[in-house]
């Protein structure tokens, strides 16, 4: 049991749901938990004055100001990849660390990805909407097989490498690029690289798992397009704005791109975490209803488009939680993990 001196720890959390909270109270047993509504700032910082850690989620910004209010505080646990919410220096001045949540989603938007490969591949939304409706016939159903299908990775980090795993699976040839290119990952795992160019000429599916920075806003534009194997299925689980919408319209209007499964779209609000989706605080800031609702790819017939929910899988969020746990207990049984 790890404790603090001949004490048990006592945390606060921000931000949480009620099925976290009884999560995380299973999963932290030994240590006093206090649970705040809403998230920390000045005025909710004096109910956590007396807690040796917080917990915490992105829209409690940790500042020398909300510090002086935490005298007690040895440890800052986001729930978060990003910390840039976190003042780190103010918290080395005064002796606080802090630890994130590094990664917990890879295999989860993985599958995601591929839900939307096999939902294009074999129509499953329009065989699904018609049979609902009591027809049976097939005319305009028929799919294609993904066996023999040259699918292109643009992105070989967690996620990617977890998309080429369930590509062999189906027999599918992997062709990858990436700025900083696992040769020794290519061979344990059975795929190749190739320069951006030669994967949009080779590839059947291609589908992107790059952080969108400026040299990747859309990387796949009018240029890229052109350069296509015509007939090509998009498939973008990462960043919306990797793809230029409106080159996009153009390619599905001449043919460049049969189909496209999107989880994100360019137009969406500023997202810093998956998980500010989920967030009451997320809903008040940004509509993604209004914003999205004149959407030109909305209704387009080729193109099926998730509420950015890749990320969305009951493992995904205990993940995120049960690394928050462990962070806790570390750091208070006295080995520090994920250390920002």
């Amino acid at each position: 049991m790890a404790t603090v001196g001949t004490a048990m720890a006592r945390i606060t959390f921000f931000e949480t749901e009620e099925w976290e909270r009884d999560y995380l109270k299973r999963q932290l047993k030994g240590h006093a938990l206090q649970f705040i509504d809403g998230h920390l700032g000045v005025k909710s910082a004096s109910k956590a004055s007396t807690s040796d850690a917080v917990g915490i989620f992105i829209y409690s910004p940790i500042d020398a100001k909300i510090l002086s209010k935490l005298p007690k505080c040895r440890l800052i646990a986001t729930m978060s990849t990003g910390f840039d919410h976190i003042d780190l220096k103010a918290c080395k001045k005064r002796g606080v660390a802090v630890c994130n949540v590094p990664s917990y989603g890879e295999n989860t938007v993985a599958e995601h990805a591929f839900a939307l490969i096999l939902s294009i591949s074999r129509k499953i939304p329009q065989s699904a909407e018609r049979a609902k409706h009591g027809d049976f016939t097939l005319e305009g159903l028929r799919g294609f097989d993904l066996k023999g299908r040259t699918i292109g990775i643009l992105g070989t980090g967690k996620i990617g490498r977890h998309v080429i795993r369930m590509a062999k699976g189906f027999e599918m040839n992997v062709v990858a690029y990436d700025a900083f290119p696992d040769k020794l990952e290519a061979k344990e795992l059975g795929f190749t690289y190739a320069s951006f160019n030669k994967l949009l000429e080779r590839s059947d599916v291609i589908s992107l798992h790059l952080p969108l920075i400026p040299s990747t806003k859309h990387i796949i534009g009018a240029k890229a397009f052109g350069k296509m194997k015509r007939g090509c299925v998009l498939i973008n689980t990462a960043r919306g704005a990797l793809v230029d919408t409106h080159a996009l319209l153009a390619a599905l209007k001449d043919g460049t791109v049969s189909y496209a499964g999107l989880d994100v779209l360019e137009e969406e609000c500023e997202i810093k975490e998956e998980k500010e989706l989920l967030s009451a605080a997320f809903a008040r800031t940004c509509d993604l209803k209004t914003v999205l609702e004149n959407h030109l790819l909305l209704n387009h017939p080729r193109v099926i488009i998730t509420p950015h929910n890749a990320f969305n899988s009951q493992e995904a969020l205990e993940r995120i939680l049960d690394t928050t746990a462990q962070n806790i207990s570390s750091f208070f049984g006295g080995r520090a993990i994920n250390a920002v």
